[in-house]
């Protein structure tokens, strides 16, 4: 989870997130309202450093920010003219997206849906963003064909995660990263139709605080869609 549909009026960032409008498995819904409620902040409240790093020289377009969690990563970008629309599975972390939001005087889209039953207009997005999400794999790959269906002729896909997680044997707490999306899974999938910009392991640029400040480098993926 990050750090973290059409303009209308008065700002998205103004209207309440639905509260029983959730697009999604409720028990998925359930398990992250959990996480979110049982601290007042679960995240550092500022960008991703890859994110940041990343998005400095692309032209603003329209963005989806997959995984939004309480919204840091969306108002970021909608700061610097991007056309957010920000999907999110906690109702809770996104009352306080949409806080931060209005707090900071911008406009983001707000969409309570899982990915892969969120309905998002395909090749949209001119930037399609998923910072350290927890997009658990299928038999048919929907959650990694989602991301890249939602990516706009010429746009970008950027996927950031944690580094080593992916080798990770399951533990006593209950997570299998086998049961999870990876970068190198949306790499698999690549045809002739994407440039693969950047494929690597870095140290992370962490912006201190929140969960997950201990890990200590990313995997970046960042991938353009050339038709």
């Amino acid at each position: 989870m990050t750090d973290n549909i059409a303009a209308g009026s008065p700002p998205a960032s103004d209207i309440p997130p639905p509260a029983d409008g959730y697009v999604g498995d409720p028990a998925l819904q359930a398990e992250w309202d959990n996480r979110y409620t049982s601290r007042q902040q679960l995240w550092s409240g500022r960008p991703n450093g890859a994110l940041v790093a990343e998005v400095a020289g692309l032209t603003p377009g329209r963005a989806l920010d997959v995984g939004c969690g309480e919204g840091a990563d969306a108002v970021w970008l909608a700061r610097r003219g991007w056309d957010v629309t920000a999907l999110e599975v906690s109702g809770v972390a996104l009352e306080r997206a949409a806080g931060h939001a209005r707090d900071t005087g911008v406009a983001v889209h707000w969409v309570h849906a899982a990915l892969t039953d969120a309905v998002l207009p395909p090749a949209s997005f001119d930037l399609v963003s998923a910072q350290y999400p927890a997009l658990l794999r299928t038999p048919d790959a929907a959650a990694e064909r989602a991301l890249l269906a939602a990516v706009a002729p010429g746009g970008v896909l950027l996927l950031v995660h944690h580094a080593g997680m992916d080798v990770q044997h399951a533990n006593d707490s209950g997570f299998d990263p086998a049961d999870y999306v990876w970068p190198s899974m949306i790499a698999d999938l690549l045809n002739d139709d994407w440039e693969t910009e950047v494929d690597e392991q870095r140290p992370r640029v962490a912006p201190g605080g929140g969960a997950g400040a201990h890990h200590a480098d990313d995997l970046v993926l960042r991938v353009r869609r050339l038709r």
